[in-house]
């Protein structure tokens, strides 16, 4: 893999560890303390799927998958938490 490949994987998962916080699975490392906020997971949500559209056809297949893996598994963990309310 490819210098830029890593940096665009490190970019992907900046959104996903912001999706992460934002539904309360991981803590803010700023407060230290678990917060939700869910309108702020679905943005990140958002943005992840935006990047799949505008890189459509211009990834390798393993950047096109782990795109698509940090996909399934955000909306997988964002219907969980919703439906514990």
């Amino acid at each position: 893999m490819d210098k830029n490949d890593q940096l665009f994987l490190q970019f992907l998962y900046i959104f996903h560890a912001s999706a992460m916080q934002a539904m309360g699975k991981i803590k803010n490392p700023v407060t230290d303390k678990v917060e939700k906020n869910m309108e702020q997971a679905k943005q990140a949500i958002e943005m992840i799927e935006m990047i799949k559209e505008k890189t459509n056809n211009n990834l390798s297949a393993d950047l096109s998958k782990a795109l698509q893996t940090f996909i399934s598994e955000l909306k997988l963990n964002y219907v969980e938490e919703l439906n514990k309310n």
